[in-house]
C-alpha cells in the first residue's frame, strides 16, 4: 500500500495535467491578407496579435487579392508586431502567454506578388506557400486554420504542391489538417480550391456580393438595435486614443471596420464556439454544411469568377434573434419585441461582447493589472453533456462562477434552438438567474439541446464568458 498509493496519485495528477491540456489546446492559424489594399486589414491584425497568447499564430503572409494585385506588404504587418513589441512586456501582467516581439515577426511571409491563378503552379512556389507545407508537415496533429482575408492564391500553390510532390496518402493526410476561412472570394483562385479538392474543410460565403456575406456583419449598421460599439466615436475613445503604440497603429475605418477579423473570433476560447463545429455558431457567425443555390446568389461587382458551387461548403446560415432589453425596474433584462432572421444575425448578435473584449485587451496595454477589467470565471455545478428522459425536470446553474476583480455578475440562460436538433424553443423562466428549473420536453427520439450561459460582469468595459451545455432527450 505504501507504494501503490503514491503511484495511483501520480498517475491521478498526469491525467489532470493531460486532460487540462487537452481542454485548453490553441487554435492554429496562418493568415493570409492583402494587406494594404485598405486599412481593415491593419484593424484585423491590431485585434489578432492581442489575442496572440490564446491562438497560436503559426503565420501572417502578405498576399494579392483583386483589389491589389501585384505587389504584397510585408512591412505593414511587421509594422504592427513592432508596435505589439512596445506594449508585450504590460500585456502579461494581465494573462500569460504573450509571445515576444522576435517570436511573432518571424512568422511575417509574403506570398507571390501576382495575381490569383497566375501565381499558381510549377515553379511558382513562394515563401509563404513554402511556410504553410512547412506548418503542415510538423509533427503537431491540431488542425491548422488558414484565415484568408485576400486571395487565396498562397495557399492554392500550397495544395498544387502537395498534390503533385507527394503520395495521396501523404496528401491526403495533410490536407485533412487544413481549415479554412475565407472572407469571401477576392481572386479566382477560391472556387479553383473548392472544385480541385472537394475533401478541403472551407467556410467561405461564395458570391461575390460582399454586402450580403455573413462576415461583413461586423460593421454592418443594423436598425432597432444600438450600434454604438462599432461607432468611429466609439473607436476612437476605446481603441485608437490613450491606448498605446498599437491603438496609435489602428487606422480610421474607410470602408468597412475589420471586415478580416470573423476569421479568427471563433477560434477565441470564450466558451462559446468550437471551431470544429461552425454549425453551433459563436463570435465569427454560424455556418451550416451544404451546397448553395447558385439561383438564389447575388451578383456583385468584384471581378472575381460567378459560378456554382460544385460540392457542400460551409456557408451561411440563419438564426432568429430576440435581443435582450435592460429593465430599470423589476426583472433586469427581458426579450425584446422586435426579433431578427438573417445570416447576419449570426454574427452581430455577439457583436457588443466580442468589441468589449477587444477593448479591454487594449486597456491592457496601458494600464496595471489593478485598473483593468478581467475575465469572470464559469464554475457549472453539472456537466457541460448529459441525457435526461423525455418529460424529465433538469437543473442547470452556474452558482460557483467568480470574478477575478470581484465585480458583480449578471448571468443570462437561454436555448438556442437553430443549432438544437429539437426546434421548439424552451423557455427557461427569470432567464437572468444563477440556477434554473427546466422540463425537457416529450420527445419520440432522441433530440438534443443546447443552452447557453451568458456570464457578464459590471467591470469596465464589461466582460463576458460562456459554457454552451448540451442536454440529450431521449424518449
Amino acid at each position: 500500500m505504501k507504494t501503490t498509493f503514491p503511484l495511483i496519485l501520480f498517475s491521478l495528477i498526469l491525467l489532470s495535467h493531460f486532460v487540462t491540456a487537452q481542454s485548453n489546446q490553441k487554435h492554429r492559424v496562418i493568415i493570409l491578407s492583402d494587406i494594404e489594399a485598405e486599412p481593415d486589414d491593419i484593424e484585423s491584425f491590431v485585434r489578432l496579435v492581442l489575442y496572440s497568447n490564446v491562438i497560436d499564430i503559426k503565420g501572417m503572409i502578405a498576399t494579392t487579392s483583386i483589389w491589389h494585385k501585384n505587389r504584397v506588404d510585408p512591412e505593414s504587418i511587421r509594422k504592427v508586431v513592432h508596435a505589439y513589441g512596445k506594449v508585450q512586456p504590460n500585456l502579461i501582467k494581465h494573462e500569460a502567454g504573450f509571445p515576444d516581439e522576435k517570436t511573432l515577426l518571424s512568422l511575417v511571409k509574403q506570398g507571390l506578388p501576382k495575381y490569383g491563378m497566375q501565381g499558381v503552379g510549377d515553379g511558382k512556389d513562394s515563401e509563404g506557400s513554402n511556410w504553410i507545407i512547412k506548418i503542415l508537415e510538423e509533427k503537431d496533429e491540431r488542425p491548422l486554420w488558414i484565415s484568408v482575408w485576400g486571395g487565396s492564391n498562397t495557399l492554392a500553390q500550397a495544395l498544387d504542391k502537395i498534390k503533385k510532390t507527394k503520395s495521396k496518402e501523404e496528401a491526403k493526410k495533410l490536407i485533412s489538417k487544413l481549415r479554412v476561412y475565407a472572407i469571401s472570394d477576392q481572386d479566382d483562385s477560391g472556387i479553383w480550391i473548392r472544385n480541385n479538392f472537394p475533401e478541403l474543410f472551407y467556410i467561405v460565403s461564395p458570391a461575390d456580393d460582399y454586402g450580403s456575406a455573413t462576415w461583413s456583419a461586423i460593421n454592418t449598421f443594423v436598425k432597432g438595435i444600438n450600434n454604438e460599439t462599432i461607432s468611429n466615436s466609439w473607436l476612437a475613445q476605446n481603441i485608437q486614443q490613450g491606448h498605446g503604440p498599437l491603438g496609435v497603429e489602428y487606422p480610421d475605418v474607410a470602408w468597412g471596420m475589420e471586415g478580416d477579423t470573423p476569421s479568427f473570433l471563433n477560434l477565441i476560447p470564450n466558451g462559446l464556439s468550437d471551431p470544429e463545429h461552425p454549425e453551433w455558431g459563436g463570435w465569427g457567425g454560424r455556418y451550416e454544411l451544404y451546397k448553395p443555390d447558385f439561383a438564389k446568389q447575388k451578383k456583385g461587382n468584384s471581378g472575381v469568377p460567378f459560378e456554382p458551387e460544385t460540392r457542400e461548403i460551409w456557408t451561411d446560415a440563419v438564426d432568429s434573434y430576440y435581443p435582450y432589453t435592460p429593465g430599470e425596474y423589476g426583472r433586469a433584462v427581458r426579450k425584446d419585441t422586435i426579433s431578427f432572421t438573417n445570416n447576419k444575425a449570426t454574427l452581430w448578435r455577439w457583436r457588443d461582447d466580442f468589441q468589449n473584449d477587444f477593448a479591454a485587451r487594449m486597456d491592457w496595454c496601458v494600464k496595471p493589472y489593478e485598473e483593468a477589467n478581467h475575465h469572470p470565471v464559469i464554475l457549472l455545478s453539472h456537466p457541460e453533456q448529459f441525457t435526461v428522459k423525455s418529460g424529465e425536470g433538469f437543473s442547470l446553474d452556474g452558482f460557483n462562477s467568480t470574478d477575478p476583480d470581484g465585480d458583480n455578475l449578471s448571468f443570462l440562460w437561454f436555448h438556442y434552438p437553430e443549432v438544437s436538433s429539437y426546434k421548439k424553443i424552451i423557455q427557461v423562466g427569470a432567464e437572468n438567474v444563477h440556477g434554473v428549473y427546466i422540463t425537457a420536453p416529450k420527445v419520440e427520439k432522441k433530440e438534443t439541446l443546447h443552452f447557453i450561459l451568458k456570464l457578464s460582469d459590471k467591470g469596465t468595459p464589461a466582460l463576458t464568458r460562456y459554457k454552451r451545455v448540451i442536454v440529450t432527450v431521449t424518449p
